[in-house]
């Protein structure tokens, strides 16, 4: 039962009891009252319906951001082609297993690695290398 149909309820309720709101000092209040009610029952009811809408709104703008979002982000990670360049991350080979190993800068800079896999410590030498990160890019690494 929504709102407004209680108050419809509660104003037959009052008709019913045939007050007299003409003369009854609580004939009058009952029925003003019961037209607050009324009124206050019909504004919940729009907002209600304004809210639904602002919700269905918002869910359709999402959606397009998300969209958007797709083709602009996707376009910069495709366009990119450095595999060194994505957050900062570089990939090297340990010596002993011959796994990957995704390092930062902070751990190119100390010279050694523990590889996940198999434990050994290497140190990572790129003293004679042009190219740090072994892409092939043309791009100064800092």
């Amino acid at each position: 039962m929504t709102i407004s149909e209680k108050v419809a309820y509660l104003k037959g309720l009052a008709e019913g009891l045939d007050l007299d709101t003409t003369k009854s000092k609580e004939g009058k209040l009952i029925s003003v009252m019961i037209g607050i009610l009324e009124e206050i029952g019909l504004t919940l009811e729009d907002l209600e319906e304004n809210a639904a809408a602002l919700g269905e709104e918002l869910d359709a703008i999402s959606d397009d951001l998300s969209d958007v979002e797709e083709v602009v982000f996707d376009e910069d990670e495709d366009d990119d082609g450095c595999c060194c360049c994505d957050d900062d991350f570089f990939e090297v080979e340990c010596p002993s297993c011959g796994a990957d190993i995704d390092i930062d800068e902070s751990v190119l800079e100390a010279g050694t690695v523990e590889c996940p896999s198999c434990g050994e410590k290497f140190v990572i030498d790129l003293s004679d290398e042009e190219d740090e990160c072994g892409c092939g890019c043309d791009h100064d690494h800092e």
